[in-house]
């Protein structure tokens, strides 16, 4: 089964009286780009997740990101250098003597002094952190990869009953070549009865050369061949998807070429039916190409 690109997943992480929740979005990119984003107790991990992730996924702009829980993070401690403290304070008691001032050091004032208080966010032991993170990770990539296959068999349902109308398509353009070749035909014989009744002249194997010259150029059922044969492998590679088998730039090729394919038969098309046809297989083709786009 196909994947799509487009998922969500969230896991919480709880542990040392620190809370944390891992969040991942997931959208369609050509290739996987990546970004997380870690709080610095966290950040040693980077690697590690960045693996986890590359591990499930091979397409997608995949944003995933640890952010602190309200309420379940430790608050800041608030400290006291008394060693630096006590130095402003020697320091105010000598300057005093030696100027004969008047020492009012106040507690605030002090407090004040660089690098005598400071808030210190509370250190978490890493080897405490990793294995509660990762699986977390872990968790919420599961929830993500859960909704892209949702995505994704949604997704296929669409692709294949499209390809089925493309198929379609293909056959009703071959079965109508034969007319269209023949009606060239007529128009030449008719063209060329006309120039003889007015001109008395005419060049029987040069007709005829015309003729078959005319009708191969409008032949259109190689390229319909080629269209089903496309078909064919379209569904085969929806088919032979799955978890580490990612079909996305395969079905892109392939619907390069069925375009292709198209356009040939659009530009040989000089019948009003044919063109018709040829309108609606690009219409398909189209609705095709928006849906691929967000294959992995």
């Amino acid at each position: 089964m196909i994947r799509s690109m487009t998922g969500f997943g969230r896991a919480p992480v709880d542990v040392g009286g620190a809370g944390f929740e891992v969040e991942v979005r997931s959208v369609n990119h050509r290739f996987l780009d990546l970004r997380i984003r870690l709080p610095r107790a966290l950040s040693a991990f980077e690697s590690e997740v960045r693996a986890r992730v590359q591990e499930r996924f091979s397409r997608g702009k995949i944003d995933l990101a640890v952010s602190p829980r309200g309420g379940a993070t430790p608050a800041p401690r608030f400290e006291i250098d008394f060693a630096v403290a006590e130095q402003y304070v020697e320091a105010a008691g000598k300057l005093a003597e030696r100027h004969g001032l008047e020492a009012r050091l106040g507690v605030a004032a002090l407090l004040a002094l660089p690098g005598v208080s400071r808030f210190v966010e509370p250190e978490l032991p890493v080897e405490v952190l990793r294995d509660p993170l990762l699986a977390a990770v872990e968790q919420a990539l599961e929830a993500t990869d859960g909704m892209r296959q949702r995505e994704g068999g949604a997704l296929e349902r669409e692709l294949l009953a499209r390809l089925t109308r493309v198929r379609e398509l293909a056959d009703a353009l071959e079965s109508r070549a034969g007319d269209v070749q023949q009606a060239v035909r007529e128009r030449l014989r008719k063209r060329a009865a006309q120039l003889q009744s007015e001109t008395g002249l005419v060049d029987e194997a040069r007709l005829q050369q015309e003729v078959v010259l005319a009708a191969d150029r409008l032949d259109i059922r190689e390229e319909a061949v080629r269209l089903r044969s496309h078909v064919d492998q379209f569904r085969e590679a929806v088919a032979a998807s799955g978890p580490g088998r990612p079909a996305g730039r395969r079905l892109e090729f392939l619907l390069q070429e069925l375009s292709r394919e198209a356009n040939t038969i659009g530009s040989k098309g000089s019948d009003a039916g044919l063109s018709h046809r040829v309108v609606e297989l690009k219409t398909e083709l189209e609705r095709l190409r928006e849906q691929v786009q967000n294959v992995e």
